[in-house]
């Protein structure tokens, strides 16, 4: 009976995302542990199923940085920015265009979802300009080329989804004049699921979601509203990598997406947990 009441308790979210767009950004475990990979597949493959339409935006940083090292070249961060000069932009989309896309692809097909990998580059799907100089600590900072999204183009992204398709999205922009540019994946992840009008945006990272302490996982912060997260950044609640995940979550929901989610995606089917279960695992953003 226990089976039959997930069931139930299941069905109100069914109803309500019917037919909604939800876009997961695949990131840390849920990408590089193979058993994670396939039960991330799976569970996206699942709200498919029950009439949901996901879509996909990954990153890949670390596998970047790998590659890099492979073909003898050092990867520079400031501030936690890659610097892209030529060389490192085709290691990057070559990673992440190349081999991380087509993998996540290949999982959904094996558990018998349509995907389509798709660059931000194709049809112009991902619009960017090339970031200016900035100031990082009182200094100018020119990362190369890191780009801004401009626009996207949400045409595309309906004909697939249209059609039955969960899209797999690389985070590589192009800019006016065909140049590939490097391009943030949360900030990606956001600011489609803003142009599409997504119902929910999942970030999946190694963290449980919003910690009060971040040295005691059991002190998750379940709900946040949109206009708590100033006085939690001034408390040093929110710091260091999660700062811009929350920024992209802010972004997202002034811009009209339902509701943002940080969870963990080292946890066993932690999206159908955070999807379909009262409670949720990990935490939620809203307005």
């Amino acid at each position: 009976m226990k089976d039959i009441d997930v069931l139930i308790e299941a069905l109100p979210y069914i109803k309500k995302f019917h037919d909604k767009k939800i876009l997961i950004k695949y990131g840390g475990h849920a990408m590089v542990d193979d058993k994670a990979k396939s039960s991330t597949a799976r569970d996206t493959v699942l709200l498919k199923y029950v009439g949901m339409k996901p879509l996909i935006v990954h990153g890949g940083g670390p596998e970047i940085s790998r590659s890099m090292n492979k073909l003898g070249k050092q990867a520079k961060f400031i501030k936690g920015l890659r610097v892209t000069d030529e060389e490192t932009m085709e290691i990057i989309e070559m990673v992440l265009v190349g081999k991380i896309s087509t993998e996540i692809v290949s999982e959904l097909i094996k558990h018998d979802g349509q995907a389509i990998s798709l660059s931000g580059k194709d049809s112009s799907l991902i619009f960017a300009h090339k970031k200016g100089a900035s100031k990082i600590d009182e200094e100018l900072v020119d990362l190369g080329l890191v780009g801004e999204v401009d626009c996207i183009n949400t045409n595309l992204l309906e004909m697939f989804l249209d059609n039955d398709y969960i899209p797999v999205i690389s985070p590589v922009g192009i800019a006016e004049d065909g140049t590939s540019l490097n391009l943030n994946a949360d900030t990606a992840a956001g600011e489609v699921a803003s142009a599409i009008g997504a119902e929910k945006l999942i970030i999946l990272t190694d963290v449980p979601g919003v910690l009060r302490d971040p040295s005691d996982p059991t002190s998750l912060i379940q709900k946040i509203k949109v206009d708590e997260i100033p006085s939690l950044i001034d408390e040093g609640i929110i710091s260091g990598g999660m700062i811009p995940k929350i920024e992209t979550c802010i972004n997202a929901i002034n811009n009209g997406v339902g509701s943002c989610h940080i969870i963990d995606g080292r946890k066993k089917h932690s999206i159908l947990l955070e999807i379909f279960t009262t409670n949720g695992i990990g935490t939620m953003i809203y307005k």
